[in-house]
């Protein structure tokens, strides 16, 4: 399945665009104008959670869902000589953070700053071999002092975003921040795409949701899945690929970036369901891989998984390298072959159909 145009342009625009953890919704506008004309209804809810539906009104619901969030910063202090000290939103990785170049999240507007760092030259004796901790990392906005930072419109709780942008390395992969989750976002409405150019007419009332929060504890996905109330939820989320250097597969897994999408094994996963999107893969031939997560999947699936009474969900991932860091990388046949296997997998899926095990 290959990615149109217009949707590899929507994708370079969605990406590029900052959805910070709580501050999503300037993404979520771009995710909503995009889906509008692939469904009937779109909402969002109180924290942001967007949501799109086709086929409304039918007492069987089923959900496909990513996040819409990334990882960020908060300034969290203000030094006296102007330099901005930080605490994490979400998973941020402090030791890539030096050298980087960032935007302050401000009521003026974006700011823009450095995480600086002592150059090599200065750092002798103790300090040789000094690495980047979250007490020792700071940013720059070539401020002279507090009053002009503050002048600026900076103060803690601001957050903060890097400013990388999305490319395609070798022609084969898409490369750069927040890889993690938008390229689910992506997927979904790739989905419903593809629903209403095929003019496929579903049996139940299909909700696409694109949740907020996801990176600082499953949030939005636990308040949406309440709302809607589901009967059965395909989450698509990220994955390691275990494939590159300093990875240990036999701990993390072996799964790898242009092999196919990601099937987990977990609790959360319920099994009938697994094994029906796995009968659909080995049916339409869609490659994909096997995972094992012990306890939870870390992923909205287990919001969904343990919602309202217990909720039948399935995992599909994206093999990804790099994860949160500014140079996330997917191969391209595995973002095609996600969107394909959810599609499927919908239409795989009966009016009333019962998961119960026996």
């Amino acid at each position: 399945m290959a990615i149109t145009k217009e949707a590899e342009k929507f994708l370079h625009k969605y990406l590029n665009n900052a959805s910070p953890t709580g501050f999503e919704w300037e993404g979520q506008k771009l995710w909503i104008n995009y889906i509008k004309p692939f469904v009937d209804e779109w909402h969002i809810d109180n924290y942001g959670t967007a949501y799109a539906i086709i086929n409304p009104g039918q007492d069987y619901k089923v959900v496909i869902e990513g996040h819409a969030d990334e990882i960020s910063w908060f300034v969290n202090y203000i030094s006296e000589d102007g330099f901005l000290y930080v605490v994490r939103n979400g998973g941020s990785d402090h030791t890539i953070a030096p050298s980087k170049r960032v935007n302050i999240h401000t009521d003026k507007g974006f700011i823009e700053g450095v995480f600086g760092w002592p150059a090599i030259h200065t750092r002798k004796g103790k300090n040789m071999n000094m690495a980047p901790t979250m007490e020792n990392i700071f940013i720059d906005v070539g401020a002279k002092d507090k009053k002009e930072v503050e002048s600026m419109g900076i103060n803690v709780g601001c957050v903060i975003t890097y400013k990388d942008e999305l490319t395609v390395l070798n022609n084969r992969y898409y490369t750069g921040r927040a890889l993690d989750n938008r390229m689910g976002g992506f997927c979904i409405a790739e989905v419903a795409r593809m629903l209403k150019k095929n003019k496929k007419k579903l049996p139940y009332t299909l909700y696409i949701v694109n949740a907020v929060q996801e990176e600082i504890g499953l949030r939005g996905a636990e308040m949406i899945a309440d709302t809607i109330k589901p009967n059965v939820a395909i989450v698509t989320d990220v994955c390691h690929d275990t494939g590159t250097p300093l990875v240990d597969a036999k701990i993390q897994g072996d799964t790898k970036a242009g092999k196919g999408p990601v099937l987990t094994t977990a609790p959360a996963v319920h099994n009938k369901l697994l094994n029906q999107v796995v009968k659909i893969a080995s049916k339409k031939k869609i490659p994909f891989q096997r995972q094992a997560s012990s306890r939870s999947t870390g992923t909205d699936t287990d919001a969904f998984a343990y919602s309202n009474g217990g909720v039948p969900s399935v995992l599909i991932s994206l093999p990804l390298r790099y994860m949160h860091t500014t140079v996330e990388m997917a191969h391209k046949t595995d973002v095609s072959n996600v969107i394909k296997l959810i599609y499927e997998s919908l239409l795989s899926i009966k009016k009333g159909q019962s998961f119960k095990y026996f």
